[in-house]
């Protein structure tokens, strides 16, 4: 019988559904592959604790995947443990994302001569875009009318992340000089130093000044805490409250510390004997008077010595 009489040349070539997935990409494309056949590697070098895949990092990946899909394909190689089944060689923060994201396929490469090395030097040599790229970026975007909202989210980040980075495109002297320089990286620590330059600029440029100066996120707060205790009116004596938010004079606080009163310990009052030499009765001192006062021995025992000779 003809086959066509099967209608099966209306199906094509079935060899390249028949070989797998390597036949499918011999056209030089990436595969689809499928999610729920794909393993992570469980020695790659990046751990859990890793900050690109901590939570907010890994929703922003989802997010931007949902409004645009994987760009860029993992690559895999077969799990020798498990026929069938693959190992992400590079790729696991966009393998997570697509699962967030609800996908079934995510593109990829099949890659067998792969090893542990070989995933250690691609995360080694990843160069990350720096604050200044990111910066950059959102300028020319801004340049074309794009809105700061629509920006934010064509990139998937927040609106603040977008607004920290457009400081960077218009810094003051001392500010430029110490991002530029490298001395601080930090688009968070810049942003603070750009409100404490706003109210005093003389003492942040001086601070920034010394190339001694650690700049960190710490160092940041301290500086805006003295610049702020150092602006502070001094209360004048006698001055009435400052009027509240509905015009009358807002009473001032109190602030008492508790009174804590420690008990008293008395030593108990121990009164000593008074011993008290015998005093004479009334009519023998007068007898002693006399005797004293005529010249006569006043004394009983000179008495009875003299009578006695």
């Amino acid at each position: 019988m003809a086959m066509g009489g099967l209608g099966l040349e209306e199906m094509g070539d079935l060899s390249a559904l028949l070989a797998g997935p390597e036949a499918q990409a011999a056209g030089g494309g990436p595969l689809a592959l499928e999610i729920a056949l794909i393993d992570e590697d469980p020695h790659q070098p990046r751990t859990k604790d890793n900050p690109g895949f901590s939570e907010q990092s890994l929703e922003e990946l989802a997010a931007s995947i949902r409004l645009r899909g994987v760009k860029t394909p993992i690559s895999v190689r077969e799990n020798p443990e498990a026929p069938g089944r693959y190992l992400i060689n590079h790729g696991a923060r966009r393998f997570r994302g697509a699962q967030r994201a609800g996908l079934d396929s995510i593109p990829g490469f099949i890659d067998n001569d792969y090893n542990e090395a070989d995933q250690v030097v691609e995360n080694l040599q990843r160069n990350e875009l720096t604050a200044r790229e990111i910066a950059d970026f959102i300028g020319r975007e801004l340049a074309k009318g794009v809105k700061k909202g629509d920006i934010a989210k064509a990139i998937s980040k927040s609106p603040a992340f977008i607004s920290q980075h457009v400081t960077l495109l218009d810094l003051p002297e001392p500010l430029a000089q110490v991002f530029n320089s490298g001395r601080v990286r930090d688009v968070t620590v810049v942003n603070e130093l750009m409100t404490a330059y706003k109210k005093t600029p003389q003492d942040v440029s001086a601070w920034l000044g010394d190339a001694s100066q650690e700049i960190t996120r710490g160092t940041v707060k301290l500086l805006r805490e003295f610049l702020d205790a150092k602006d502070a009116p001094a209360p004048m004596a006698g001055a009435a409250p400052a009027p509240g938010p509905n015009g009358h004079a807002a009473p001032r606080p109190r602030h008492r510390l508790p009174q804590h009163r420690l008990p008293q310990h008395r030593l108990p009052q121990h009164r000593l004997p008074q011993h008290r030499l015998p005093q004479p009765s009334r009519p023998r001192a007068a007898r002693l008077r006399r005797r004293k006062s005529s010249g006569k021995p006043w004394c009983t025992c000179a008495t009875r010595t003299a009578s006695r000779a």
